[in-house]
C-alpha cells in the first residue's frame, strides 16, 4: 500500500480508533443507498468490521467508480465480521416516505448484524440518521459520515452495490427506461421515458407526480 494511501486510511479510521480506545469493541457502521431515485428500493447497508480492518481504497462511495466498489464489496464482505442488508420497496417508500423507509432499512439490516455476530454491536454509528431504533444501542450520527468514517464508508459501498445490482436486473426487464445507466435517479433521459411511456410499477408513485 502506498504511504499517501496509508495516510488517508488512518485519517479515515481515527474516530473508530478512538472509539476503539475507549473500550468499545465492535462498532457497526450503517449507511443507505438510494434515498433521492424515482424508481426503486432503498438500501442500507450495516457491517462490523475488524479493528485492524484497512482495506485499501474504501471511501465513500459516491468518490469511487463502479468497477472498484464491486471488487471492494468482496473484500468487505469477506473481511467483515458481521453485515447486513436491509432493502425497503418502492411501495414502502410511498406509504411511509423515504425518511421513515430508510429507518426501517436500517433496522433489518442492524437486525442481520446482530443475528451474524451472535451479539449486539457496542455503538451504532451512522450517516446523519437520528431518532433511529437500534436495538437499544447507543449509537451517533455523524454528519458526512460515509466520508470520514471506515466503517460508514465500508456500509455505503455495500449499500450501492446491492442497490446497482437490484436496478441493473431491472433494466433487463424495463430496458427502454435506462436503468442499467442511472439506477432509477432523475437524469433527462429517465425523466423523458417516464412521459413517454407511463411509470413502470417500480417507480415511486410520490416522486414522480411532476412527471406524469
Amino acid at each position: 500500500m502506498k504511504e499517501k494511501e496509508e495516510e488517508r486510511l488512518n485519517n479515515l479510521k481515527k474516530f473508530e480508533q478512538n472509539l476503539y480506545n475507549e473500550g468499545y469493541k465492535f462498532i457497526c457502521g450503517i449507511d443507505e443507498a438510494g434515498r433521492g431515485p424515482l424508481a426503486g428500493p432503498v438500501v442500507v447497508g450495516a457491517v462490523v468490521m475488524k479493528p485492524d480492518s484497512k482495506i485499501e481504497w474504501v471511501n465513500d462511495s459516491k468518490k469511487v467508480t463502479e468497477k472498484r466498489r464491486e471488487i471492494l464489496y468482496d473484500k468487505i464482505t469477506e473481511e467483515a465480521l458481521a453485515w447486513g442488508v436491509g432493502i425497503v420497496s418502492e411501495k414502502d417508500i410511498d406509504e411511509m416516505n423515504i425518511l421513515n423507509a430508510t429507518k426501517k432499512g436500517l433496522h433489518i439490516a442492524l437486525g442481520e448484524v446482530i443475528e451474524k455476530l451472535k451479539t449486539k454491536p457496542d455503538i451504532v454509528i451512522t450517516d446523519a440518521l437520528r431518532e433511529i431504533d437500534t436495538y437499544n444501542i447507543p449509537y451517533q450520527s455523524i454528519i458526512k459520515g460515509d466520508a470520514t468514517c471506515y466503517s460508514i464508508s465500508c456500509a455505503s459501498i455495500i449499500a450501492k452495490v446491492t442497490r446497482d445490482r437490484i436496478m441493473r436486473e431491472w433494466d433487463e426487464v424495463y430496458p427502454e427506461y435506462g436503468f442499467n445507466s442511472h439506477k432509477g435517479y432523475g437524469t433527462a433521459k429517465h425523466i423523458e421515458a417516464i412521459k413517454k411511456y407511463g411509470p413502470t410499477p417500480i417507480h415511486r408513485k410520490t416522486f414522480i407526480t411532476h412527471f406524469i
